[in-house]
C-alpha cells in the first residue's frame, strides 16, 4: 500500500530554510520520495518584511514577491517544490471578529493564488492538502476541493501569540479534515472527541544526521576541549519547558561533572543561577551541521523537562538524534508515551535523586552492547518511517473515500 504518484500540498509551520529540524519540512521531504510534494513555505507578513529588509530570509525570497512571479523554488530533491507567497497584511494584533476573519481571507487568497498558479502550471486534477500545524491559515484549500484533507497537530497550542485566533481556527481545521494525524496520544485524545478519523503518529529524528558521531574519524567540537569529563549534556532550546528546579539539584549534587547546554536561550524562562553555576557550561547556539561533533563528546544526553499538561504532549525529535548517535539518556518521566518507543533504552526519572543516581549507574555501566541496542531502537523512530506511516494512513482514506 504505497502513496505514489500523486500531487501534494503541505501549508508549513516553518520556514523551508529555517536553522533548525522541522516536521513540517522533515515529513514533506519524505513524501517527496514516491510523490509530488509544493511545500508551502510559512508565510511572510508586510511587517516581517520591513523589520527584516537586508536579512537572508528576505533576500532569498524577494524577487518571488512579485505578483508576476509563481513564486515556485525547486528543491535539491526533484520532485519537492517550495511555494513562496507575496507578503501577508500583519492581523494578529486585531481581536477577534468579523474584521480579522475578513483580512485573513484575503490573506488565504493570495496564498490559494500560488497554489492555483502550480495546479495550472503542472495541470494538476487531484490533489492532498496537508496543513501542519500552520492553524493561522485555516480556509485556504477550501475553495480547491481537494481530494484529501489533512491537518497535522505537532504540538499543543501554549503561546499567547497563537492562542488569541488559533483556538478558534484550529477547531474549524479540526472539524473539517478528513485525517487528523496527532504526535502524542493526548494531542490524539484531544482532537478524537472532535473528528473520529484522528490518529496518532509520533516525531522522529534526523538519524542519518546524529549517526555522523559514531564516525571514528569526526572531531568532538572545539567548545568541549578544555571542559572536564565526564560531559553530561544537553543540546536544544533552552526555555519554559526546562525543570530548573531538579535540574540544579542535579547539578549540585554532582559537583565533579561537567553540564553542557547548547542550544538558544530565552532569558525570560531562564533562573539567575543557570549562567553563574561553576560546572555548568552554556556554550550557545551551535549550527545545525556542528550537532554530530557536539553529541560525539558527550558522555550522557539528558532531557531534564518538567512534568505539566504541555510538556506530557513532547516527543522530543533530540531523544532518537542522541539514541541514534550511541548515545546513552538520562530523561525526566514528562511524557510516559515514550517508554513504549525506546525500549527500556532511556532512563525516565522522577526526580533529582533517581536523575543523579542513573548518571553514576550509566557512567559505570555502559557498554558496546547498550550502545549498539540505542542505534536499533534509532533506527525504528526514523523520519522516513514517519513518512510511510502518513502516508500509508492517506493511501486508506484516499480508498475508502473512493469506494
Amino acid at each position: 500500500m504505497i502513496l505514489k504518484g500523486k500531487h501534494i500540498f503541505i501549508l508549513g509551520a516553518t520556514k523551508f530554510d529555517g536553522p533548525d529540524q522541522s516536521t513540517s519540512f522533515n515529513i514533506a521531504r519524505e513524501l517527496s520520495k514516491n510523490n509530488f510534494v509544493y511545500y508551502i513555505d510559512y508565510p511572510i507578513t508586510w511587517k516581517d518584511y520591513f523589520n527584516k529588509k537586508n536579512s537572508k530570509l528576505i533576500e532569498a525570497r524577494k524577487k518571488y514577491f512579485s505578483p508576476f512571479s509563481d513564486g515556485i523554488i525547486s528543491d535539491k530533491d526533484e520532485n519537492l517544490k517550495i511555494i513562496i507567497s507575496p507578503p501577508l497584511i500583519s492581523i494578529n494584533f486585531l481581536p477577534e471578529g468579523k474584521i480579522y476573519r475578513s483580512i485573513l481571507r484575503f490573506n488565504e487568497f493570495l496564498i490559494r493564488k500560488r497554489m492555483k498558479m502550480a495546479i495550472r502550471k503542472n495541470k494538476i486534477r487531484d490533489y492532498i492538502y496537508i496543513n501542519s500545524f500552520n492553524f493561522h491559515y485555516p480556509g485556504i484549500a477550501d475553495p480547491l476541493k481537494p481530494a484529501l484533507s489533512v491537518y497535522h497537530c505537532v504540538d499543543p497550542m501554549i503561546i499567547p501569540y497563537d492562542m488569541k485566533h488559533g483556538i478558534i481556527s484550529e477547531n474549524e481545521l479540526v472539524l473539517k479534515s478528513d485525517l487528523v494525524i496527532c504526535t502524542s496520544r493526548m494531542l490524539y485524545d484531544d482532537k478524537k472527541q472532535q473528528n473520529p478519523n484522528t490518529y496518532f503518529i509520533p516525531n522522529a529524528a534526523d538519524i542519518e544526521h546524529s549517526s555522523k558521531a559514531l564516525d571514528d574519524g569526526l572531531k568532538i567540537n572545539h567548545h568541549l576541549d578544555r571542559i572536564k569529563r565526564p560531559v553530561i549534556g544537553y543540546a536544544g532550546s533552552i526555555e519554559r519547558r526546562f525543570n530548573y528546579d531538579l535540574i540544579k539539584q542535579v547539578i549540585d549534587a554532582n559537583p565533579d561533572k561537567s553540564f553542557v547546554f547548547a542550544g538558544p536561550l530565552m532569558p525570560e524562562f531562564v533562573p539567575e543561577w543557570f549562567l553563574k553555576t561553576p560546572n555548568l557550561h552554556y556554550i550557545g547556539r551551535l549550527p545545525f551541521q556542528d550537532m554530530p561533533g557536539l553529541i560525539k563528546g558527550f558522555d550522557i544526553a539528558i532531557i531534564p523537562f518538567k512534568k505539566d499538561e504541555v510538556s506530557r504532549t513532547i516527543f522530543p525529535l533530540k531523544l532518537f538524534e542522541y539514541l541514534g548517535a550511541g548515545k546513552p539518556v538520562i530523561a525526566t518521566d514528562f511524557n510516559p508515551d515514550l517508554e513504549e518507543f525506546t525500549h527500556g533504552m532511556v532512563s525516565f526519572c522522577r526526580d533529582s535523586i533517581s536523575f543523579s543516581n542513573a548518571i553514576e549507574d550509566t557512567l559505570k555501566t555502559d557498554n558496546l552492547h547498550l550502545k549498539q541496542a540505542r542505534i536499533t531502537v534509532a533506527k525504528e523512530n526514523t523520519w522516513e518511517k514517519r513518512g510511510e506511516e502518513i502516508a500509508e494512513l492517506m493511501y486508506n482514506a484516499l480508498k475508502n473515500r473512493k469506494s
